[in-house]
């Protein structure tokens, strides 16, 4: 907290701070255990009528009373990652975004509208990354539109705790009635030292296609053509320079087994190489297959030229999230799903799909 020469805590925050990255410290009257105060560390994202909203990195947000306040200052951004590749958001968000891709996609100025028929919110939610080319009410109104035309809620996909992440539009979305639904994580690290995790006896088979064996393992059932398409966007690989190049790694399963042990996938796009749908039969956990999946697959992002990896991973996943730690991941930033509220139908109007479309980390 900042602290006077005389001594006093003092606020040196105000409403012209909005957008900074601010630490205060507020008095609280019925705190745990007799606790007089509380401390908030984030972006400072309003300072409306004599209340402060901060986002905190996992984009949680905390309303202060400016009343309350005690002390306040601004703060340098996060400190360096202390391990794994450097990174911004922006490259990551465009990374990411390339290795799980819509079936369908239209610009609104540097944002991203993507539709799969549904199909996980990464491949049906806008990226809204850079300037619509629009005031944002507009822009959401034509988001709402585009969505509706296909029969999909609207949701946007953004992100917090990282340079240049979105914590005011956040802020902007919940004060227009849009919903959180799903929070995860992006992680990042070294490819190479989770390639050095095989054994070279694991018996992964890679192939470039999620074929009848692969998607029986795969928890989402009744996976159809648009899904496919989504899970191998980029499959020419080395084909296609430039494009993202997909693999899918399955550890078969005993003898007559109605599906494989394990599978995976990976997408190599430049320096990188992102994993998703580390599945594994229950009944074969804490054998060391998931271990075994991303070590073959990251062998064969290694041959292609690949040097860093990202995942992403629920923040209620214990099992996964101490995995990718031990293999030399860490948190890089929290993303977000927004639901669009719902709005009353007019005629001639398409509905509002409120079918689930999956969980926002895959």
């Amino acid at each position: 907290m900042e602290i006077s020469a005389a001594g006093r805590l003092e606020v040196r925050i105000t409403a012209a701070d909005v957008g900074k990255r601010v630490s205060v410290r507020s008095l609280i009257e019925h705190g745990p255990s007799g606790e007089k105060f509380s401390d908030a560390v984030g972006v400072l994202t309003s300072w409306d009528n004599g209340v402060l909203r901060i986002t905190r990195k996992s984009g949680e947000s905390v309303r202060v009373a400016e009343s309350a306040l005690v002390a306040g200052k601004v703060v340098p951004a996060a400190p360096a990652r202390r391990r794994g590749p450097a990174a911004s958001y922006e490259e990551l968000a465009r990374i990411t975004a390339r290795g799980w891709r819509p079936v369908e996609s239209e610009r609104l100025g540097d944002w991203e509208l993507r539709a799969a028929s549904g199909f996980t919110r990464r491949a049906n939610s806008v990226l809204p990354l850079g300037d619509p080319g629009l005031p944002l009410d507009d822009a959401l109104t034509a988001v709402r539109r585009w969505y509706a035309a296909r029969g999909l809620p609207a949701y946007a996909q953004t992100a917090t705790g990282a340079e240049g992440t979105q914590e005011l539009l956040c802020a902007e979305l919940e004060r227009r009635g849009w919903v959180r639904e799903v929070t995860a994580e992006l992680w990042t690290g070294g490819l190479a030292p989770v390639a050095d995790l095989g054994d070279g006896t694991s018996g992964v088979l890679l192939s470039r296609d999620a074929d009848e064996a692969w998607l029986a393992r795969y928890r989402r059932k009744g996976v159809g053509e648009v899904a496919l398409r989504v899970l191998g966007g980029g499959s020419p690989g080395a084909s296609a320079p430039g494009e993202p190049s997909v693999w899918f790694a399955t550890v078969p399963g005993e003898p007559g087994a109605e599906a494989p042990a394990a599978i995976g996938r990976c997408v190599v796009d430049g320096r990188w190489a992102g994993f998703a749908a580390v599945e594994v039969d229950p009944a074969r956990r804490r054998e060391g297959l998931a271990t075994a999946v991303m070590a073959a697959l990251a062998a064969r992002a290694l041959e292609e030229g690949a040097s860093a990896a990202w995942l992403q991973v629920e923040t209620d996943n214990e099992g996964g999230r101490a995995l990718y730690d031990r293999m030399g991941f860490a948190p890089h930033h929290a993303y977000h799903h927004y639901r669009a509220p719902e709005e009353p139908a007019s005629e001639g109007s398409a509905p509002d799909s409120s079918a689930p479309v999956g969980d926002g980390a895959s």
